[in-house]
């Protein structure tokens, strides 16, 4: 339904390295950088080789904390993201389980970036009932 989304972080590069590092078992990877204001903005990419995830300097402003969730090929695919995330010392918020109260086919690792943010892996399978 989305066709991308932009997140001002605090530090592009830093930001940048947690997306590619925790989430590569989703296929995501870097697809372009430009620069901007002295900094970088770089649009990450999942498998389809399309930018839809633009990490951007900070503008200021107020902060709210973003939730965004990244669809996994596969529940291993959401184990190896939580495996990533806490040997690269990452809070975990929730680890990876079902959630029913979701459906029962929703299985999720919930994260918190070097800003702040709620990330979020997850895998949606349909269960028949």
């Amino acid at each position: 339904m989305l066709d991308h989304i932009a997140v001002q972080v605090s530090d592009v590069e830093a930001a940048a390295a947690f997306y590619l590092r925790v989430f590569a078992p989703l296929g995501i990877r870097e697809a372009m950088r430009f620069p901007r204001d002295g900094a970088f903005v770089v649009g990450l990419c999942g498998p389809d080789g399309a930018p839809r995830f633009w990490l951007g300097p900070s503008t200021g402003g107020p902060s709210r904390e973003l939730h965004v969730a990244f669809a996994a090929p596969s529940r291993d695919a959401v184990d190896e993201v939580h495996r990533i995330a806490v040997a690269t010392g990452a809070e975990v918020l929730h680890a990876p389980r079902v959630w029913p109260e979701y459906h029962p086919g929703y299985y999720g690792v919930f994260l918190r970036d070097p800003d702040g943010n709620n990330v979020e892996a997850v895998r949606q399978e349909r269960v028949e009932t």
